[in-house]
């Protein structure tokens, strides 16, 4: 039974979901024990379809997306719908129409982007699984600096119907959990779950890529090498800042073009959004020409160091979650953007804390398809860290 008054209670100081389904109620099937919140710009049936953006708060989803649907007949109550970054093109969920999310670890400190309202949710125990969409790390940041485990699963594994897309090379939609057993139990309903493809080797980044990290998080990123015995190392053709930056401005174009109808009205974007769109419009041919090839060429990379060593251990983002009122780094998605350009499956886990009680994480990258083996391995790298940490505001049972 689900107490919608202490539900909204628990949410006012965390404004994690934005709006609630108070006829929800669970079905049959192997998810009837699960609470499910969705991400603002996935189509929940009767609630508002804003993608987070003011032109589109009163857009009513007429349908359930494709993914939304499947968890509702496996038998979960789907609650509600949950902040987010304007557009899904952010890093903060700090959002000019819905308001700031807070970290239930720590209030006033940001929950990450652009799935904020997804990682809070789940982190506070209100609701037990969440929906977030990943376009270079959406869920699996929130998810880190929350303290709860998140999947970015292979390109095409989940589908795209209703989603409002940010860039469609990059999206997807992925499970958020405070569980890896609720994670995979999700993750068996949304897409085809193949064979678990053992994995025998773990590959490093050379020097992460001259990223800088917080020492926490680089101690908390050793510690979880030395729990795998990760001793193989790979380099990429590029920085990591240039790669990410082309996903940017693949991004950017993408928006340019949905969202270019809504431009001219004062009240649709916000100034910021309309600024970062202007990016990839205003490239040139020649700069473009060059983006695309970085991409290929590092998706060509990235897989054949998983083809050759069978998976990817990275921090998730080089810091902890930071003020509000602190400009989000800008190599927060450094380490997240490989999986979505190379299209593979990531899965983020707690990875510990840092002084200030803050959570840091870590993540497996593996091959296509294979994300019941990467599941099977993120699950012994857990057990040997133990690290999640239930946040001071934890509001469920």
């Amino acid at each position: 039974m689900i107490n919608w008054d202490e539900l909204a209670l628990a949410n006012a100081a965390l404004n994690a979901f934005v709006d609630f389904d108070e006829n929800a109620t669970f079905g049959n099937g192997p998810l009837d024990a699960l609470t499910i919140g969705v991400k603002a710009n996935i189509a929940v049936k009767g609630l508002p379809w804003t993608g987070g953006i003011g032109g589109y708060c009163d857009r009513i989803a007429v349908k359930d997306a494709d993914a939304v649907g499947r968890l509702r007949a496996a038998g979960a109550a789907i609650i509600g719908t949950l902040n987010m970054e304007e557009a899904a093109l952010g890093a903060k969920t700090d959002n000019p129409f819905f308001g700031a999310t807070q970290n239930p670890h720590h209030i006033g400190y940001t929950p990450g982007g652009s799935s904020g309202g997804s990682a809070a949710a789940v982190a506070a125990g209100l609701c037990d699984v969440a929906l977030g969409t990943d376009t270079m790390g959406s869920v699996r940041i929130p998810a880190a600096y929350c303290g709860i485990y998140g999947l970015k699963p292979t390109r095409g594994a989940i589908s795209q119907d209703g989603l409002e897309i940010a860039e469609a090379s990059l999206d997807s939609i992925g499970p958020m959990a405070r569980s890896l057993d609720d994670l995979e139990a999700c993750s068996r309903v949304l897409m085809k779950w193949n064979d678990p493809q053992a994995i025998e080797n773990i590959a490093l980044l050379e020097n992460l890529g001259d990223v800088q990290c917080e020492a926490a998080v680089l101690e908390k990123y050793q510690n979880a090498c030395a729990a795998l015995d990760a001793m193989h190392r790979f380099s990429l053709p590029y920085p990591l800042t240039r790669i990410r930056y082309a996903g940017f401005i693949l991004t950017s174009l993408s928006l340019s073009e949905s969202l270019g109808p809504l431009v001219e009205n004062p009240d649709a974007l916000s100034d910021g959004l309309k600024f970062l769109m202007t990016f990839g419009p205003e490239r040139s041919a020649s700069d473009l020409a060059e983006d695309r090839k970085i991409l290929a060429e590092v998706s060509d990379a990235v897989n054949a160091v998983v083809e050759q060593y069978g998976a990817i251990l990275l921090p998730t983002a080089p810091q902890a979650a930071f003020d509000h009122a602190d400009k989000a780094p800008a190599n927060q998605a450094d380490f997240t953007c490989l999986a979505n350009i190379a299209g593979l499956p990531a899965i983020g886990i707690p990875a510990g804390l840092n002084d200030e009680g803050l959570p840091i994480g870590v993540q497996l990258v593996g091959a296509a398809g294979n994300e019941a083996g990467l599941l099977q391995l993120a699950k012994q790298l857990d057990g040997q860290l133990s690290a999640y940490h239930q946040p001071a505001l934890f509001y469920g049972k």
